[in-house]
């Protein structure tokens, strides 16, 4: 039998890259539809070249495609962006990709929307999909909106909403805290208690596989994270066990942190380091999924992939 075709969006992203290599693994052809032409991504049985913001023609694209799996968008570290370009590249693109698949009869839509659909950068309780939405910014708006305009059309779907995710080669905030916790010196990060879900990119990849092969309609959010949510000094010290290192930690008092962070001008950070953002996978467990990974365990696993891959490129480059 013919392998099922996949048609991938943002497969040159950090989220796509790893989405199109775990696809192509499990068996399933890969068409990746790309903005622009560049060369095919390795794994890619076919490539599409069209733009999201205009999909008015996706007809070739979308033949014979079994399911599609969208995680192209303007990226929440893009702060900047203005809410019409949010609302444009990750609510109308969605709409329309959408649209298209359902004239296709392709079975399934895959969204990868955001934890930030459904809350702010903190949240005072554990999230589940059972709570209402409340976005706070324009990124976060824009993923809301796009779900909201995924239920309006006559297609079944699965958006998901995956915590911080971390993996080689991430950006943002994940990558901020892995330069720290490679720098030589005490972090006074040592008496910060909040605590992060947080994700590996393995164990999203396996999530997007589990509602690709979930049986009946789906129609519905799924948070998507890891099982141990963990503080900032223990992500650090994982980090840094990866390192072959101790976690090199000063228990500076949270509130002293985050004012001297204000200070600064950087009380954003303060607020991302403090707070709590903890959520449970529970629409994901009801179809027998669980993350493959510990945050723990794949946050070493990434500090040394990092470590011998820069020192991999240093021998090659000297």
């Amino acid at each position: 039998m013919t392998a099922p075709l996949i048609a991938l969006t943002g497969a040159t992203g950090f989220i796509g890259r790893h989405l199109l290599r775990d696809l192509t693994a499990r068996g399933y052809r890969v068409r990746v539809l790309l903005r622009r032409p560049v060369e095919l991504p390795p794994g890619a049985s076919g490539a599409v070249v069209g733009d999201l913001a205009r999909p008015q023609n996706m007809a070739a694209a979308l033949s014979g495609v079994h399911a599609v799996v969208h995680s192209a968008g303007l990226a929440h570290a893009m702060s900047g962006a203005p809410e019409d370009d949010y609302r444009t590249f990750n609510t109308e693109a969605t709409r329309g990709l959408a649209q298209a698949a359902a004239k296709a009869r392709v079975r399934r839509f895959v969204f990868l929307s955001s934890i930030r659909a459904q809350c702010g950068p903190s949240a005072p309780a554990v999230l589940t999909e059972a709570d209402t939405p409340t976005p706070t910014d324009a990124y976060g708006r824009s993923k809301l909106a796009a779900e909201e305009a995924l239920a309006e059309v006559d297609l079944d779907y699965a958006a998901l909403r995956p915590v911080l995710v971390y993996g080689p080669g991430v950006k943002g905030n994940m990558a901020s805290l892995l330069d720290l916790a490679a720098s030589p010196v005490p972090l006074p990060f040592g008496g910060l208690k909040g605590r992060r879900s947080i994700v590996s990119v393995e164990s999203l990849a396996d999530a997007v596989a589990a509602v690709l092969g979930a049986e009946g309609a789906l129609r519905r959010p799924f948070i998507v994270t890891e099982a141990e949510p963990l503080t900032v000094p223990e992500m650090i010290a994982a980090l840094r066990a990866g390192l072959g290192r101790g976690p090199g930690l000063v228990p500076v008092p949270a509130g002293v942190l985050a004012a001297a962070l204000r200070l600064a001008g950087r009380g954003a950070i303060g607020e991302r380091l403090s707070g709590s953002l903890v959520a449970r996978a529970d629409a994901l467990a009801g179809l027998g999924w669980a993350a493959p990974l510990r945050s723990r365990d794949g946050l070493t696993a990434l500090a040394r992939a990092t470590a011998g891959a820069g020192a991999h490129s240093s021998s090659a480059s000297s």
